[in-house]
């Protein structure tokens, strides 16, 4: 295969890297690009974007989306793929539908579905309301995100204030009736439609009813069966994958993201023995980096050890009061990226991040544009290597169990030289 059959573009670094996990599970090779790629950059058979536009202001956001199209349709992309969060995370204003309406003006299409369920992660559409385990999106933590704080489930409604098309749904008993009975919804409807997923199997039924669409919007999960659908229906090749380097020595946690699912985390990792320094953005905006650094480099490179700005939703609102949301969250990405850079000089070669913003920041610290996807520590949720063979994997804030740090080592420790997916 020459050129580019695939092309995603990603809001943030940890859904890239859950979607080229989920590619990658498919057996085939996934370029997860850092960033806008060159002009010049070669394109691969499947191609991820990311970029950091979650949270930036809608029309930056845009801009940064349609350049990445138009990069990936100068390579030959024939099928396009726009991703979020699969608990939706955005804005009033965008970036979700925004960056869609956008895409689809771009590739000149009347209709995109939109689909973020992720079975395997809790994530569920049903009659086109989004739950997290068993609370619908609204009622979970989700409520209290310092960025995106989500206070509603229903997704035509999330959407609708972003768009300039209609809403519509292809409700849970049409999908649960076939590929045949989606395609026919579909067929009548236009804009962005949302449509119910509520196990795996629905997800493969989506995916085949909707594999010749140019454009489809969602979480990762629905990427997953596409590339098997594509070589069943001849408009794709095989790809041959290649050897990864064998892991670097050196560990390290680094956590932004203030989510249940990571503050559990950051404690049972805590609790097992690993060193910790807290950062708090107060302190950080005194000045307060250099502590952290000289805490860093006095601990031993292969210990386990985290540096974190994680913290319950009332010190998160005291610092974003104090400081202002937008400059509280810099100051920890900043700090991170920072650390991160110092981790890899003093030859610390494995590095685990926590959250979207931070993932985003470190990655751009470390200086790498292209990652190569390594195997799963979680549905989601895979190692990557950079270019100089440093291991990072970069973690959603609700992603992974209790132990996932742990875990992720663990799993480096045991596979030594790990093989692609």
């Amino acid at each position: 295969m020459l050129g580019t059959f695939f092309g995603a573009i990603a809001d943030d670094f940890t859904g890239a890297s859950d979607l080229a996990a989920m590619l990658a599970r498919a057996g085939v090779p996934v370029t997860l690009r850092v960033g806008l790629p060159e002009a010049n950059a070669p394109g691969t058979p499947f191609e991820v974007i990311a970029l950091k536009i979650r949270t930036v202001p809608p029309e930056d956001a845009v801009a940064e989306a349609r350049a990445a199209l138009r990069w990936l349709r100068a390579k030959g992309a024939q099928r396009v793929f726009w991703k979020y969060c699969s608990t939706f995370d955005s804005t009033p204003r965008g970036n979700i539908g925004t960056v869609a309406d956008a895409l689809m003006s771009d590739l000149q299409v009347d209709a995109t579905i939109h689909c973020p369920a992720f079975p395997e992660n809790g994530r569920r559409v049903f009659m086109g309301k989004l739950f997290v385990g068993e609370e619908p999106l609204d009622e979970s933590p989700m409520k209290h995100h310092p960025l995106t704080p989500m206070r509603d489930a229903d997704l035509r409604r999330l959407l609708s204030p972003q768009v300039g098309r209609p809403t519509g749904l292809v409700p849970f008993p049409v999908v649960r009736a076939g590929p045949k009975a989606v395609r026919d919804a579909l067929a009548k409807l236009s804009g962005h439609v949302v449509v119910d997923a509520v196990e795996d199997g629905d997800l493969r039924v989506i995916a085949e009813a909707c594999r010749d669409m140019r454009l489809i919007c969602g979480g990762s999960a629905i990427a997953a069966p596409l590339p098997a659908l594509w070589r069943a229906a001849g408009v794709m090749d095989a790809a041959s994958a290649e050897p990864l380097p064998v892991p670097r020595p050196g560990r390290l946690v680094l956590s932004g993201s203030c989510s249940a699912m990571t503050r559990a985390q950051v404690g049972a990792y805590l609790d097992a023995g690993a060193s910790g320094y807290r950062l708090e953005p107060e302190e950080l905006a005194r000045g307060g980096l250099a502590e952290a650094r000289a805490w860093l480099a006095q601990q031993d490179p292969d210990a386990d050890k985290i540096l974190f700005a994680t913290a319950p939703p009332n010190a998160v609102a005291a610092a974003q009061e104090a400081l202002g949301p937008a400059r509280a969250g810099a100051l920890v990405e900043d700090a991170l990226a920072k650390l991160a850079a110092d981790a890899v000089r003093a030859g610390i070669g494995r590095i685990v991040v926590a959250g979207g913003e931070t993932s985003g920041a470190v990655i751009r610290a470390l200086g790498t544009d292209r990652l190569r996807i390594g195997p799963e520590i979680a549905p989601g949720v895979p190692w990557c290597f950079t270019g100089d063979g440093v291991a990072v994997a970069l973690k959603s804030g609700n992603f992974g169990g209790p132990d996932f740090f742990t875990h992720a080592f663990e799993m480096l420790d045991a596979g030594g030289s790990v093989a692609a997916q």
